[in-house]
């Protein structure tokens, strides 16, 4: 059986727990509750390879009063770069967010995560932005921890990588 750590990055409420709980749970809640430190899921995923054990590092949200726990990335083989598409500024945390997880863990694989796609009369982060970091070489996939849209894409995507790297 291979295991996998990992991560998801992301500022403040850009649902990086919603996407968890639908991904492992199949599981969505209004209610928002701040993620405190870290919390710590398990999802099993059959791919070609065999069984996977996933991980996943469900980190507290960056923001101006709080910064990435740097030992927390240690060990990862990938992560989830969760932005919120209703709010510009939770794409410029997640390139800051970026480059310090590379400096921190080097180059492994991640997929940038446009979150809240039911809500995409609301976006800030338009489709541009995102061609602009696809034409980089950056995987995107956009999803709604409300509906359950994209959100096996995402975690598949990055499983598919993590076990090709």
């Amino acid at each position: 059986m291979i295991q996998k750590k990992v991560c998801l990055l992301g500022g403040t409420a850009v649902g990086k727990t919603s996407l968890v709980s639908r991904f492992v749970h199949s599981i969505f809640s209004d209610t928002y509750l701040t993620t405190i430190g870290v919390k710590i899921e398990k999802k099993s995923i059959e791919t070609p390879d065999g069984q996977v054990d996933l991980i996943l590092w469900d980190l507290y949200g960056e923001d101006e009063y709080q910064k990435m726990r740097q030992s927390y990335l240690r060990g990862a083989a990938g992560y989830l770069l969760v932005v919120d598409g209703t709010r510009r500024e939770t794409l410029d945390a997640a390139l800051d967010l970026r480059d310090s997880a590379e400096r921190t863990i080097g180059r492994v694989p991640f997929v940038l995560v446009a979150n809240k796609a039911d809500l995409t009369a609301r976006w800030e982060v338009d489709d541009r932005m995102l061609l602009d970091l696809s034409l980089r070489g950056w995987p995107i996939v956009k999803t709604s921890a409300k509906t359950g849209a994209g959100v096996e894409e995402a975690f598949g995507t990055l499983t598919r990588a993590v076990l090709q790297g």
